[in-house]
């Protein structure tokens, strides 16, 4: 029966990853651009490495999009400016001055004829004044257009005048001529001008528009069958151009029709070659992970969020690629698993996004070199300092890679692109985003990370608090076994900071009945002397069913419940074991067994060691350097003799560290000092 659910649960498992897996491929494939790949790899400055390139179709060459912009900045530079003629106002300001001179002639004496010269006069001014019309603003631009009748013409800047200058020109006619009542007709007619030229915006606005309209995006065609580049030929500024508009014609063509399904399988096949190396290597080198469905989810969510922020990017301006932050992916899988399955990682999500991203060799170069930075440097991210300048040297490498890529395309460094130094330290800064995002993973998945591990370790923390209080000789052991367990970690490189919260934690099971325990006996009154063996024995191994009840209610992680579990194996309760064998001959040892699991760690099995120790150097009296190296000698071994290393991954030789470090703690402790000889 239990073989039968064993193997229900591991073809869940099993199917559980195939789905992912499946469903994994189809959303990467589906966020790609809907585009064709061309098949030739180019870039400024290299030589052509295939066979002469002859054009296949007919295509034209198509412009940048700086020689575009160029051409329509020089129209919007120079656009004509439209002004509107407004005809009535000369007419009334005719019919105005008029008026106010046949008044005057009421009241003044002139003669007929004097009267007939001042009003022809005035009107012969006013004509004259707005034959070109009168500004109501004076152009700034030097090309003007003045619709008058339906016609647009164009004038000089000659032509342009305002109010002021109309009276001024008014005063420089009437200097000419000999007219009676001058002075009073310089300053009727200066009081009665009006602008009639006005901007008219709409007009200049569709003007320019049309004229925008008008750009042509290429620039001369290409022939099928001519020849674009030779091989060895160094693919300079105008074979680049060529080059690329091939490439956009080739890509736009090729996703059409049946290619469109050719195409979707030609990239679902790579992606599926990609992500099958990924569960290779889970399988052969992280076994215990690629058991784990929420790590493998967790590590393929982290792949499907970076192809798709990268592909939106692409879609929506592909200049800002190196905006999202790539190296987030290697740093957080580092934090939580290590740095090889990092890098792994990493180097296969860059190498599915090459297909999509522009200029893909140095995209990838880039990438890959940026995440090897990321694993060599981010370390102890609890650590504020480091993360910042974890992220301050990929920043750099960005700087760097992308100085020495445009030295090769452009022979220089001119025309060097300052608006991406911006966007590399942008996505440095959004790289920093990591540690939020570190603790959001390890609310969504259960997962730990350094950050949790520093915070659990503090002795201040409630359970803690609590242990010191109810059970201090407990509390006391599980410091002296951190301490332990901490310093053969580091010996072996195994994870320190973990085994030590593995340790502090390990006994809180102990503070039930904590009397029952050595360790926490004040007087010489032990409980156990009323109880019988079976159930002192019981009472010894509940304190790990114990542990793990407290551990849930107060949400320890699983990675420290784990140490709980582990630390006793399945090991004897020796003492009680050995007393009941005295009461009766056959023992059933299973009643004084703990119920393990046996350490599947490193980590476990250091704790496994350092507890047993701990514990028994208790009872060491008038300890010497070959007691305390008898003593860890005999405990180990035991431990190794009942087999509780068998599941751990943990070497002869990194026990033999584990051993040697154990000796030289308890030797310190002890205050012992090196016997010279007399």
């Amino acid at each position: 029966m239990g073989k039968t659910l064993d193997n229900v649960y591991k073809n869940q498992s099993l199917a559980y990853k195939y789905f992912l897996y499946f469903v994994t491929v189809g959303l990467i494939v589906f966020f790609f651009p809907k585009g064709g790949k061309f098949k030739y790899e180019f870039q400024k400055g290299k030589p052509w490495q295939y066979e002469n390139l002859y054009a296949p179709i007919d295509f034209s060459i198509k412009k940048t999009a700086d020689e575009i912009a160029d051409e329509q900045r020089s129209l919007r530079d120079n656009k004509a400016d439209y002004y509107t003629f407004d005809e009535t106002i000369p007419t009334n300001v005719e019919k105005s001055v008029e008026e106010e001179l046949r008044g005057l002639f009421t009241s003044n004496v002139y003669t007929a004829s004097q009267q007939r010269a001042i009003l022809s006069t005035g009107l012969e001014v006013i004509d004259s004044i707005y034959e070109l019309g009168i500004f109501q603003d004076l152009p700034s631009s030097n090309s003007v257009l003045v619709v008058k009748n339906n016609e647009a013409r164009s004038l000089n800047t000659n032509s342009f005048i305002d109010i002021q200058k109309a009276k001024q020109r008014v005063s420089t006619i009437l200097a000419d001529k000999s007219t009676p009542a001058r002075t009073t007709l310089e300053n009727l007619i200066g009081q009665t001008l009006e602008a009639n030229i006005f901007f008219n915006e709409a007009l200049t606005e569709k003007a320019l528009e049309e004229e925008l309209s008008k750009v042509s995006f290429t620039r001369g065609n290409v022939s099928e069958g001519r020849l674009i580049i030779a091989k060895g030929e160094v693919v300079e500024a105008e074979n680049f151009k060529i080059l690329n508009s091939l490439k956009e014609e080739y890509e736009s063509e090729l996703w059409r029709g049946n290619n469109y399904y050719f195409i979707l399988l030609g990239y679902t096949i790579l992606v599926a070659l990609v992500l099958i190396m990924l569960f290779l290597f889970l399988k052969r080198y992280r076994n215990e992970i690629f058991k784990n469905n929420n790590k493998v989810t967790f590590i393929f969510v982290n792949i499907l969020l970076m192809v798709l922020a990268t592909t939106l990017m692409v879609k929506n301006n592909e200049s800002y690629v190196y905006v999202v932050p790539l190296c987030i992916l290697p740093l957080i899988l580092k934090n939580f698993f290590d740095a090889r399955l990092g890098l792994f990682v990493h180097v296969l999500t860059v190498l599915i996004l090459g297909f999509v991203v522009p200029n893909s060799f140095e995209y990838i170069f880039l990438q890959i070199i940026a995440g090897i930075v990321t694993i060599l440097t981010a370390s102890e991210l609890y650590k504020r300092a480091n993360l910042f300048i974890s992220v301050g040297q990929i920043t750099l490498i960005y700087i760097i890679g992308y100085f020495a890529f445009h030295a090769i395309h452009e022979g220089n460094l001119e025309n060097i692109e300052w608006i991406l130094f911006g966007i590399f330290i942008l996505n440095g800064l959004l790289t920093l985003f990591a540690q939020p995002l570190i603790y959001m993973y390890e609310k969504i998945f259960g997962l730990v990370s350094d950050v949790s591990l520093l915070e659990l370790s503090d002795t201040n923390s409630k359970l803690l608090k609590e242990l010191s209080d109810k059970a201090p000789g407990t509390f006391h052991h599980s410091l002296q076994v951190a301490n332990l367990a901490e310093a053969a970690a580091n010996e072996i490189g195994a994870n320190a900071m973990l085994v030590r919260v593995g340790a502090l934690y390990h006994d809180i099971g102990k503070m039930d009945r904590p009397t029952y325990f050595t360790e926490n006996q004040i007087t010489n009154v032990n409980p156990h002397d009323d109880l019988p063996p079976k159930e002192s024995a019981k009472i010894i191994i509940d304190h790990v069913i114990h542990g793990i009840e407290i551990a849930r209610k107060n949400n320890l992680p699983d990675r420290i419940i784990d140490f709980l579990r582990t630390h006793h194996g399945t090991t004897l309760v020796f003492y009680f074991y050995k007393k009941q064998q005295e009461l009766e001959a056959e023992v059933d040892d299973k009643d004084f067994r703990y119920p393990g699991p046996i350490p599947f760690s490193k980590e476990t099995a250091i704790l496994m060691m350092a507890d047993a120790v701990e514990a028994a150097s208790k009872s060491l009296k008038n300890p010497t350097f070959l007691i305390i190296d008898e003593f860890v000698e005999k405990i180990v071994k035991g431990q190794m003799q009942a087999n509780q290393f068998l599941n751990a991954n943990i070497t002869l030789k990194e026990v033999e560290m584990v051993k040697k470090v154990l000796k030289q703690k308890l030797t310190n402790i002890y205050h012992l000092r090196v016997e010279y000889p007399e």
